[in-house]
């Protein structure tokens, strides 16, 4: 069964997210557990923490189908020690977060260079953070987010991916999340039949699918290989909507939150139905 959803807002408390993906027809959910802009944020409140957790249970969301997103302020492979530390008490606190609300997964862009060092350097200081977290909290998952390769994210190919994944000591706790605009605009062709095996057989050789715990569902404004990220609603950009047809009827993404962050957040309850009618 597909777990379809968006990327809704938090405004005004955690508690308010369930409610707004219930209210568009969602069967899975994206938030943001703090101010995306913000280094600080309070801590969730008690109160927050019960709502939230009421909230899913009333609209039958399952925390395997919930996929939190990390503040964009975060780079967990910064070259610059204090700016690195900074990062490192960041997702440290957003998993935190996903723990006290009972969350399984915190979904995240892994890190850039700032071209200041090498990849596998970089790299390296990823997953090390990512070892860092996973010491200091229980039972949420850290899922990588593969990126477009724009300016100097790491990320954007498999290879690098299945690189971080095998310097993680605790891989139970690692996993991957697909965007079909970041792959697209990375060089992965998904707008084909061809393409779209090619790709996801990859995938599976180079990482596994074993790892993959939620997809974001996303057109495309650039053309293959542009490496610029830049999301479009579903079937009106470059990527088109073979890739989404495919993956409504491909078993291997039962089970796990598939969620638009399309631009038009008004189109996304007309989003999800369309993507259900494929």
């Amino acid at each position: 069964m597909k777990y379809i959803g968006a990327h809704v807002s938090a405004s005004g408390g955690v508690e308010n997210a369930p409610v707004n993906a219930h209210e568009i027809g969602a069967k899975a959910f994206a938030l943001f557990t703090r101010n995306q802009r913000q280094w600080f944020s309070p801590p969730l409140s008690n109160d927050n923490i019960s709502r939230f957790k009421a909230n899913c249970e009333k609209y039958n969301f399952l925390p395997k189908h919930i996929l939190p997103h990390d503040s964009y302020l975060i780079n967990l492979g910064n070259p610059e020690k204090a700016m690195l530390a900074k990062s490192r008490n960041a997702f440290l606190d957003e998993m935190q977060r996903a723990e006290q609300l009972g969350l399984e997964l915190l979904n995240f862009h892994p890190g850039s260079t700032l071209k200041q060092i090498s990849d596998e350097a970089c790299m390296k200081l990823i997953s090390e953070s990512i070892n860092m977290a996973l010491d200091k909290t229980n039972g949420v998952t850290a899922v990588i987010e593969n990126t477009a390769g724009q300016g100097s994210n790491l990320g954007y190919t498999f290879e690098q991916i299945a690189f971080m994944i095998d310097h993680v000591e605790d891989k139970s706790r690692v996993g991957v999340c697909i965007d079909t605009c970041h792959s697209f605009a990375a060089g992965y062709d998904l707008s084909t039949d061809q393409g779209y095996d090619e790709t996801f057989n990859h995938f599976d050789e180079v990482v596994g699918f074993s790892y993959l715990r939620g997809m974001h569902l996303n057109d495309a404004k650039k053309p293959l290989g542009s490496r610029v990220d830049r999301h479009e609603s579903i079937g009106k950009g470059t990527l088109g909507m073979l890739v989404f047809k495919r993956i409504m009827h491909d078993p291997r993404f039962d089970n796990m939150p598939l969620i638009l962050e399309t631009p038009d957040e008004s189109l996304w309850a007309e989003e999800i139905r369309l993507l259900y009618s494929l």
